[in-house]
């Protein structure tokens, strides 16, 4: 009777063992489960993001495209130029084809390219538009400093009425805009020839993912947050 009592404990211990490795295989098996599901999910977000991305690229090489053609003639002779990397289009206009030199008023023969530059912009609603002004490291003569300190002054002002026509004449939403002046701080070419310098001196309407802007705009506020 002992033994038998013996034998039955040991089996009863064999049973629990069992049981309890059997309920850690299902747990096991759960939380495979949930894991192959969880990352069914992140293919599938990934897949998405990746036929959102290339419809975006897509958007925008039909309008570096048409850009291309409609801005033809001033591409021809070198003074503008459309460059497209994947999800960012760069289009660079040396200053006269939109200015007189040493003024940041858009001269008429400006504005008839804006225009068609503005009707293909204000198409375009998944992008941020930023209007950069550039000069050459020449400093600003004296008789105009009286209103342009400097060549800040100048690539600022020159990229804000760009803006503005933009704006008032090419019905750009202004949501998408920006305007910043960077002097000569970002030169193409060299400022020792005078096509270098000619080339330094430019305007450039950049298009760029919205997404950009809004994480600079979440970092700024987390920094303002943490001070």
């Amino acid at each position: 009777s002992a033994s038998a009592r013996e034998e039955i404990e040991k089996l009863q211990q064999q049973a629990a063992s069992m049981e309890a490795k059997a309920a850690q295989i299902e747990n096991d098996r759960e939380q495979l489960r949930q894991e192959q599901a969880r990352l069914a999910e992140t293919l599938d977000q990934e897949r998405a993001a990746k036929e959102s991305k290339d419809a975006e690229i897509k958007r925008l090489t039909r309008t570096q495209e048409e850009l291309s053609k409609s801005l033809q003639d001033e591409i021809s002779k070198g003074n503008i130029t459309v460059q497209q990397v994947r999800d960012r289009l760069t289009i660079k206009m040396v200053d006269r084809v939109l200015f007189d030199s040493g003024q940041a008023e858009v001269k008429p023969a400006g504005q008839k390219v804006l225009k068609q530059v503005s009707d293909l912009l204000k198409t375009v609603s998944d992008k941020q538009i930023r209007i950069e002004g550039h000069t050459d490291n020449v400093p600003i003569s004296v008789k105009l400093q009286n209103r342009y300190k400097t060549n800040w002054e100048l690539s600022t002002a020159r990229a804000t009425a760009v803006v503005r026509y933009l704006i008032d004449r090419g019905d750009v939403d202004s949501r998408h805009l920006s305007a910043v002046g960077y002097a000569d701080t970002q030169p193409v070419a060299s400022n020792d020839t005078d096509e270098g310098r000619s080339a330094n001196r430019r305007i450039e309407i950049v298009l760029y993912p919205k997404g950009i802007k809004e994480a600079a705009d979440q970092i700024e506020i987390s920094t303002e947050e943490s001070q």
